[in-house]
């Protein structure tokens, strides 16, 4: 049976506000492709979206790698006045902030991401990264430089937590998600698995984490009326 609203409100609560915490989320193929014609929102249902939604709701900050930002066509992020009350109620501000992990810094300050964001917001980056570019950046965005020569996530996460954006949103893509893995960053991977199967050569959900046998712990899972299956894992 296909979850309520405050059912995934309550299968995806946060223990806690305080406790820094970095979520992931993604949905794959049931053969585990990651995209269909090259975005991953073609795989999606009804309750998927929901289910991101409520995750945006709950998050103090979205971060998101900048070829999925590209790939996928993001624009502002908005909640509608159903979850921004939610927020206000609980003191937060009434949409979480986007930030854009970029390395190379090839998004244009006239990017619908920032040219239609609802709050101002981040770029992530380091210190090699082209200046000029990174000054471009600098009139739509708040730009945080971590790292010397690559962007050291770690250091991104104490500087969102400098801000008092303790609970982190990441929306992808792979190759994100592999380097956060990769630096025993990650906590929760919440992943919807969709009744579909793709073939071609996509992708998994990470990319360029070393093989390893990390084991999950299932915190919760629900299927809805067309197949899809929700589940969120303790890493």
């Amino acid at each position: 049976m296909t979850p309520t609203r405050q059912e995934l409100f309550d299968a995806y609560a946060l223990p806690d506000r305080d406790t820094r915490r970095v979520r992931m989320n993604f949905i794959e193929s049931a053969d585990g492709s990651v995209t269909l014609g090259g975005r991953s929102g073609a795989l999606g249902g009804e309750t998927d979206r929901a289910v991101m939604q409520v995750l945006r709701t709950m998050a103090d900050v979205l971060m998101i790698g900048a070829g999925t930002v590209r790939a996928e066509g993001y624009g502002g992020v908005r909640l509608d006045e159903t979850d921004a009350a939610w927020r206000r109620e609980r003191g937060l501000s009434e949409h979480p902030p986007p930030a854009i992990v970029s390395h190379r810094l090839d998004i244009e300050p006239e990017h619908p991401f920032f040219a239609e964001a609802v709050v101002r917001p981040f770029v992530i980056t380091h210190d090699a990264a082209p200046a000029g570019r990174r000054g471009a950046l600098e009139d739509v965005a708040e730009v945080l430089v971590c790292g010397a020569d690559g962007v050291d996530l770690a250091l991104a996460l104490d500087a969102l937590a400098e801000r008092g954006m303790t609970q982190v949103l990441c929306e992808g893509g792979p190759r994100l998600f592999g380097s956060l893995l990769e630096a025993g960053l990650v906590d929760e991977l919440c992943v919807t698995i969709a009744p579909r199967i793709v073939g071609g050569d996509a992708g998994r959900i990470d990319r360029g984490a070393a093989e390893a046998d990390r084991r999950l712990r299932l915190a919760s899972s629900f299927v809805d009326e067309e197949g899809y299956v929700l589940l969120r894992y303790a890493v």
